[in-house]
């Protein structure tokens, strides 16, 4: 069930990124200054390294609450987890 709700979560994050990356695309296209143009792909940058923590922080208390990785799910090592959330830093 928390992974359902972590899962709908990275969607909402991630759709919203894609909407302001939409917005972006539309601002260079459009001819808009450089500082919205910036604002805008700060936003997008913004939702998706949020999306992309959400994702490591889900498998780090996938992997504290299930160490031996019996249920059906990516078992990651703290190596790994470590490697992932330092690609997002």
């Amino acid at each position: 069930m928390k992974d359902e709700v972590a899962q709908r979560k990275i969607a909402n994050r991630l759709k919203r990124a894609k909407g302001q990356l939409g917005g972006v695309i539309a601002a260079v296209e459009g001819g808009s200054s450089c500082k919205d143009v910036v604002t805008q792909l700060s936003a997008v940058t913004h939702a998706l390294n949020r999306a992309g923590f959400l994702i490591v922080s889900t498998a780090m208390e996938n992997c504290i609450s299930d160490p031996e990785g019996t249920e059906e799910r990516e078992g990651l090592t703290t190596e790994e987890l470590e490697k992932l959330f330092l690609a997002l830093a």
